[in-house]
Parts: structure tokens; sequence; C-alpha cells
């Protein structure tokens, strides 16, 4: 099961990249807060120890190169949950990155400022020992082990960055809804083709054991060339595996999607009929069309 739950876009049609819930009184204008590294338990050390050797003994062959570059690259490893100070002047270095703290979920229009100017917005706790599979809202683990190492790369670095612009137009058009699914099949469950097989780079499968395994080995999901207009429709899954993940041939196309001018985007996706996620299209190009046994198996 996914590493967590973000309602962006859901199919009940919540818009939530990181809306906090509640009337939560933000601890700064921009919600950011000390990451209070020296806070940390023995506990705490030891949940993020276990996450971390359990998913770096499982990724190698199935995350992106890009993905395991950017992880041996940064002040990472398993013994002690990583001090944001030490990852931001790694990323700087490399990509003009560096990771803020926040104490959770914040609002969209906080996000999409912090991603326009390179800001990576990070949970600065971490889920207790019986949440290893499963959380509701993203932790350090997510948002660090998931995210970080794909900041490393400049691609997809300039990428988020673009996104994180696009976002403050799309809040402005009334139009966070069909870009939040960009983000969702991309940024978070995001697969791509490399010449030695199909990979990972999406933050919620990598952060995940369970749908590290699922996205790329199990048979029910399908698995679709990724196409823009055709993620912009398509609902997604919160609360469970997805039953589709969209396939980029490289992650060179992400750099073309800050090129393109979405307003008319927007404009001809209003009138077409939203996808559902196990949905197949007579124009997809499916790469692996799913038996869709999983989630079958669950509606019944």
């Amino acid at each position: 099961m996914s590493t967590y739950t973000d309602s962006a876009a859901a199919p009940d049609e919540r818009v939530k990249h990181g809306l906090a819930a509640g009337d939560v009184v933000p601890p700064s204008p921009d919600w950011t807060i000390d990451q209070g590294w020296e806070n940390y338990t023995a506990e705490e050390h030891g949940v993020w120890k276990t996450l971390y050797e359990r998913q770096t003994k499982l990724l190698p062959g199935r995350a992106c190169d890009a993905y395991v570059e950017g992880m041996r690259d940064l002040p990472m490893g398993p013994d002690e949950i990583p001090d944001f100070r030490k990852l931001s002047e790694t990323l700087m270095r490399k990509t003009g990155w560096q990771i803020v703290a926040v104490p959770g979920l914040v609002p969209d229009d906080v996000f999409f400022e912090h991603l326009a100017n390179r800001r990576f917005p990070a949970g600065n706790f971490i889920r207790k020992p019986h949440e290893l599979d499963y959380l509701e809202e993203p932790d350090v683990f997510h948002d660090v082990f998931g995210h970080v190492p794909m900041l490393m790369n400049k691609v997809f670095a300039d990428y988020i960055q673009a996104y994180g612009a696009g976002g403050l137009r799309a809040h402005k058009l009334g139009t966070l809804k069909n870009l939040a699914r960009v983000y969702w099949y991309t940024v978070e469950f995001g697969l791509v083709q490399q010449a030695d097989g199909l990979r990972i780079y999406g933050a919620g499968i990598a952060s995940s054991y369970t749908e590290s395994i699922f996205s790329l080995d199990d048979a029910s999901p399908n698995r679709i060339r990724f196409d823009l207009e055709r993620v912009m429709r398509t609902n997604y899954r919160i609360d469970d595996f997805q039953e589709v993940y969209f396939v980029l041939n490289n992650l060179d196309e992400l750099l073309e999607l800050d090129r393109i001018d979405f307003a008319p985007l927007y404009a001809r996706i209003q009138s077409q009929p939203e996808l559902q996620p196990g949905d197949i299209l007579p124009v997809d190009e499916v790469l692996h069309r799913g038996t869709g046994v999983y989630h079958g198996a669950k509606q019944a």
C-alpha cells in the first residue's frame, strides 16, 4: 500500500497537495519551522533505520538510475534521520535546491511558492513503529528518502520548479485539480522506461516497500505510456495501490511540460469526461494491460 495518502485530485474531488486540515495556526508566514534535528529520539532514528535498510535492499534494479545516483551522492544513511541543513548544502551545490522543514501538510499556495523558489517542504516528524507500511500524511521518510534523491537530477529539479510556478497559475485559474493529477502520476507514482527495463522514479513508490513491488511486478495494474492530456483527466486512488501507472520514455519528457501552454489544455479538458483509474482508452499506448484482479477483489 502507498506510504501515505494525499488527497490531491482524489476521486471524491478533494484537492490537496498538502492542504492543512482544520483551523491550523501557521507557525510562520511560509509555514516553515526548524527541523529540530537534535530533538529526535533514539526510537525515531530507529524507525528511520528500519525503513531505510528495508528500502535500500529492495530498490536496486527497481529504482531508476537518477534516483540511485542521487541517493549515492547525498549525506543520507541508515543510522540517523538526515539533517536538512546538510542535505541542503549538497543540493544547493548540485541543483540549487534546499529542504525546508514544515510541521506536516501545508496550504497549496504555500506549497507551490516553495517549489517555484526551489525549496522543497518536508515534514520533520517520522511515523510510529506500528505505521511502517501506511501513513495518512507524508513524514520525513517519505519526503526525504522518496523525493530528495530525484532533486539531485537537474532535469527533475527543473521540472519540480516549473511545476511550482504552474501550480500558482492553476490555483488562480481554478484548474488545480487537473494539474495535481500530473504531480500524482509523475512525482509521486511515476515510472520510467530505461534500456534495462521499467524503473521507479516516483517518491510514493520509492518510499513504499509494498508499492515498490506492486508497481513493477504485479499483473493487476495497467501500465500506460504517459500522455499529458490523458493524465490530466484521470482520477487516482488515495487509499490503496494505484490501478494505473503512467510511464515516461525518459526523464527529459518532463521538461517538455515546461514549454506547454496549459491554458488551452485546461479549456479543452473541461468539456471532456473525467476518467477513472482503471479505464483504458482506444488511443492509449498500453504497455501492460492489467488483470484488475487486485482491485476487483477489493470491490467485490
